[in-house]
C-alpha cells in the first residue's frame, strides 16, 4: 500500500488465510485500537459491488455457518512484520454509496478476547486450585486458536483445601479471568504475535517498566517524527488508595495510606504532585496485611498519573509501529514533559497511501527521571 509498508489481510473460520488481491484492492480503509484496561478492536471498510466477492464474506460474518470468523492484519515496515490484530468480526454494516451498483461494507471486531465471552461455563469445579492454575485451565481451551498463556504466579497464592471449599467457575470465561485478576490486583489481555496466528494471553501485575521504545521528536526540526503532540498537567486525577486494615484484638479499624511507587510502577517524573483525593478501601478489612498490601499498591498504580499527552505520527517517518502498554521516550517538548511515558492507547489509521497512528500517553509526574532517552 506505501513504499516501504505492506499491508496483509487474512480471514478464515478458525484458520485464517490471505484474501485475494482483488479483495485487498476493495479495502479502503483500517482503524485498530490498542489501549491498556480494555480488549483491542479494529474495523474495515470496504468498497463493494453487487459482483464482489466480498459478498461471501458478508454473508459468512453475518450468517450461522462458522462459528468464529477470524481476521489476522500484518503491516511489514522495511521487511519487519508486525502483528497489528487478530481477532474475530463482532458486526458488519452495509451503506449504500451514491453511485450505482456501489456500496460500502463495514466489519467491526474485537480481538481474540471476544471469543471468551461466548458460552457460560458456570458451576465448573477447580479442586485446590490457586487462581493461577485455573486461569491455565480456561486458557487451555483456546490453545487452537494460538493463544499462549502467559501466567504470573501471584504472591497472594491461596490454595483452597477441597474438604472445605471447592472453587467453582462463575459467568463466562472472560468475566472469571478479570474477575480473578482483579481479585490479586493483576491485569488480563491478550497481545497478538509475534507469528501471525499466535496470541500471548497475559495474565499477571501491569508493568511499566522494560526497554523503551524510539523517542517521540516534537519541535526539532528534521529530527522531528510526531505531527503533532500536547501535553496536560491535571493533578487532580491522582488518587491515593487508604486501605482499612481491622486490628485483630480490638476490632478498631486502622487507615494505611499506600504509595504508588512500587518496582513495577517506577516514577516516569521527578516532582509527583501530592494526591488531593482519597479512596478508602473497605474490602480489605479482613484480609492479611500483605493481601491487603498488593491489592492497595495495585489501586494505588492505577490512579497515579497526573501527566497525560496525545498526539499522532506517520509510521513511515517514525520507521517502526508505536505499541501500546510500552514506554517511550520524547523530547523537544520542554523539562517540564521531555522524558519516558507508558503508552496507554494507540489507535492505527491506515488508508491506501498512507498509514498514521494516534497515541496517549501518560506518567506520574512532571520533569524527566533519565538524563536521556532512546532515540
Amino acid at each position: 500500500m506505501i513504499k516501504g509498508i505492506n499491508l496483509t489481510l487474512m480471514v478464515g473460520p478458525g484458520v485464517p488465510v490471505p484474501v485475494p488481491p482483488d479483495v485487498l484492492d476493495a479495502l479502503t480503509s483500517v482503524e485498530i485500537t490498542t489501549a491498556s484496561g480494555r480488549a483491542s478492536g479494529f474495523q474495515l471498510s470496504f468498497s463493494i459491488s453487487t459482483r464482489s466477492p466480498l459478498q461471501t464474506i458478508f454473508l459468512l460474518s453475518g450468517g450461522s455457518l462458522p462459528p468464529i470468523m477470524r481476521v489476522i492484519l500484518i503491516a511489514t515496515i522495511n521487511g519487519s512484520p508486525n502483528v497489528l490484530m487478530d481477532g474475530v468480526i463482532t458486526n458488519h454494516e452495509v451503506t449504500p454509496g451514491t453511485e450505482n451498483g456501489k456500496a460500502t461494507l463495514t466489519l467491526t471486531g474485537e480481538d481474540l478476547t471476544a471469543v471468551m465471552n461466548y458460552i457460560d461455563f458456570s458451576g465448573f469445579p477447580y479442586p485446590a486450585m490457586p487462581p493461577e492454575a485455573r486461569v491455565l485451565v480456561i486458557l487451555a481451551k483456546y490453545a487452537f486458536l494460538g493463544i499462549i498463556p502467559l501466567v504470573i504466579p501471584s504472591i497472594l497464592i491461596d490454595v483452597p483445601i477441597p474438604v472445605f471449599e471447592i472453587p467453582r467457575h462463575q459467568g463466562k470465561d472472560l468475566e472469571y479471568v478479570k474477575a480473578l485478576a482483579d481479585r490479586v490486583g493483576y491485569v488480563f489481555y491478550l497481545e497478538p504475535g509475534p507469528m501471525p496466528g499466535m496470541n500471548t494471553a497475559y495474565w499477571g501485575p501491569e508493568i511499566k517498566v522494560g526497554a523503551p521504545q524510539p523517542a517521540l521528536n516534537t519541535n526539532m526540526d528534521a529530527l522531528t517524527n510526531v505531527e503533532s503532540l500536547s501535553f496536560t498537567f491535571d493533578p487532580e486525577k491522582k488518587r491515593m488508595p487508604i486501605l482499612m486494615i481491622q486490628e485483630p484484638n480490638s476490632k478498631a479499624p486502622i487507615p494505611i495510606p499506600v504509595p504508588d511507587i512500587t518496582p513495577l510502577n517506577p516514577p516516569l517524573g521527578a516532582i509527583i504532585p501530592f494526591p488531593k483525593n482519597f479512596d478508602f478501601i473497605s474490602e480489605t478489612a479482613n484480609l492479611n496485611p500483605l493481601q491487603a498490601a498488593v491489592i492497595g499498591l495495585t489501586k494505588a498504580a492505577q490512579s497515579s498519573d497526573a501527566v497525560f499527552g496525545s498526539g499522532s505520527l506517520d509510521v513511515l517517518r517514525y520507521g517502526r509501529v508505536l505499541k501500546a502498554r510500552q514506554l517511550v521516550g520524547v523530547r523537544g517538548a520542554g523539562t517540564a514533559f521531555d522524558g519516558l511515558y507508558y503508552v496507554t492507547e494507540v489507535k492505527h489509521k491506515i488508508k491506501r497511501g498512507e498509514y498514521k497512528q494516534d497515541f496517549k500517553l501518560a506518567r506520574n509526574g512532571l520533569v524527566s527521571t533519565v538524563p536521556v532517552v532512546p532515540v
